[in-house]
């Protein structure tokens, strides 16, 4: 087992900041990337606003189904660690690699053909349409490597060094930003690419990310303590470990973010490109918003993993209860914000009187539920990090499908008066409803009775980590 420093007090602010700020800046930080991104298209006009963020979400189907499996290998390399079995860490990584690349090949090769389809059923409109495919198909070719990305991300949270993480995240950024802005308007002499222009500046900044999250993963200390270049071979029972946990996990970020981005634009788009540029618009600011609660989600999962490999369950309580009320704290200085500046954060995206409107009345809703999707995030932080995520994806799903999707459409056939807010006011229950819930999980304690190293317990070497 590895030794266990007493003189650091894991329950204190300091250590939960400590392990928790690099993420925050990682994730606070690529969502200004994206809201950079996002302005930059606004430019181009209100259907290119009202394309891209539905785009964003259905490529995020696959993309966030992906990610949320590969939050298992955070769970496993943590409590990996906290068991002292250190070859282990960097083994699921590459267990994850393997899986993850034959994953989206398939993905590319489905979503490709069908991509002007998707967006015909929801029911945008033809000029909105011609623009998402575009988008969408690009970003199925950076969804694969964005892999190398996500997978980098959760081992160096497991492992407790995020701020790698930190790092490799602002190269990859600083170059979207950038490429974006030569790409989207065709500056220094390249082709103005518009919309395209969005997608490829993206892949290019991920791509730069990539290398270097894997140039430090496989050199230096991050080799000499885990042996990443050592062990690359497939090890078949761990492959079945990460999807045990991890595709429930996966299952549960797809529904909680993509499907239900793309279950509320395809109910808002029943109501023409203003609205879908309002709600794009008010999603940039609540995704803007709530990055700093998934950073400390995530340092939160990391951290609950150690505690529950050393068997200090207890500590994991008093970890969660102090990221919930940071987070509680922050969201609702955000509401605040929210309800008053609604006017102002509308007129900052667009010009057009109607999409100001129905965002104005919009960001209320936003600004009601920005508290209870801190409670959803943090739990399932805590609760990930036990491995409890079948519970997390059968919550999400009902969350998504049972109140946004079938009580959403209901408000639209029988109230379509309220607009673009019938959508918005089934989407704030189903974010107030799945935090309700993931908080009566946490606090049943069921997660506690979770070993996911039952099986091993008794054929699995335990190794000291090389300080």
């Amino acid at each position: 087992m590895l030794p266990h420093n007493h003189e650091t007090d894991e329950t204190s602010l300091k250590y939960m900041l400590k392990l928790a700020t690099p993420m925050v800046v990682t994730t606070i930080s690529f969502t200004i990337m994206q809201f950079v991104d996002r302005f930059m298209v606004s430019r181009l006009g209100t259907d290119a606003l009202a394309a891209i963020l539905p785009a964003g979400y259905v490529s995020f189907l696959p993309g966030g189904f992906a990610m949320g499996a590969m939050a298992s290998l955070n769970t496993f390399v943590s409590q990996s660690l906290g068991r002292g079995l250190i070859k282990d860490c960097s083994n699921y990584f590459w267990q994850t690699i393997y899986m993850g690349l034959v994953y989206f090949a398939i993905v590319l090769a489905i979503m490709w053909p069908i991509a002007p389809w998707i967006f015909r059923i929801m029911g945008h409109p033809p000029t909105v349409v011609g623009m998402e495919v575009i988008y969408l198909r690009i970003m199925l070719y950076t969804n694969i490597v964005a892999l190398f990305n996500w997978a980098a991300s959760q081992f160096f949270m497991g492992i407790h060094r995020p701020i790698i993480t930190m790092c490799a995240s602002l190269c990859g950024q600083v170059v979207n930003i950038i490429a974006n802005y030569v790409l989207i308007f065709g500056k220094f002499g390249f082709p103005r690419l518009e919309i395209a222009g969005a997608g490829w500046g993206t892949f290019i900044g991920i791509t730069v990310g990539a290398i270097v999250s894997m140039s430090v993963f496989l050199s230096g200390a991050t080799h000499a303590n885990f042996r990443s270049r050592h062990t690359l071979n497939i090890d078949v029972s761990k492959m079945r470990d990460l999807l045990k946990i991890g595709l429930p996990a996966g299952f549960g970020l797809m529904v909680n973010v993509a499907l239900w981005g793309v279950i509320l634009f395809g109910l808002v788009g029943r109501f023409g490109k203003e609205a879908l540029a309002a709600t794009s618009a008010v999603l940039s600011y609540t995704s803007l918003s709530i990055m700093p609660i998934v950073g400390i989600g995530a340092a939160l999962t990391a951290a609950v993993g150690k505690a529950i490999g050393q068997h200090r369950k207890e500590l994991a309580i008093k970890q969660t209860g102090l990221c919930l009320r940071i987070t509680i704290v922050y969201m609702g200085l955000v509401s605040v914000c929210f309800f008053v500046f609604r006017h102002t954060l509308m007129t900052f995206w667009s010009s057009d009187a109607k999409v100001i409107d129905i965002g104005v009345n919009v960001l209320i809703c936003a600004a009601i539920y920005q508290v209870f999707h801190a409670a959803r995030i943090i739990y399932g932080g805590s609760l990930s990090g036990a491995g409890d995520t079948i519970w997390l994806a059968i919550v999400s799903a009902a969350g998504a499908a049972g109140v946004l999707g079938l009580a959403g459409l209901l408000v639209v056939i029988f109230i379509p008066s309220l607009g673009a807010l019938g959508p918005w006011i089934a989407a704030t229950v189903s974010i107030i409803a799945v935090g309700l819930a993931n908080h009566w999980r946490f606090k049943s304690n069921k997660w506690m009775s979770i070993d996911l190293f039952k099986h091993r317990a008794l054929n699995v070497p335990v190794e000291t980590a090389v300080e």
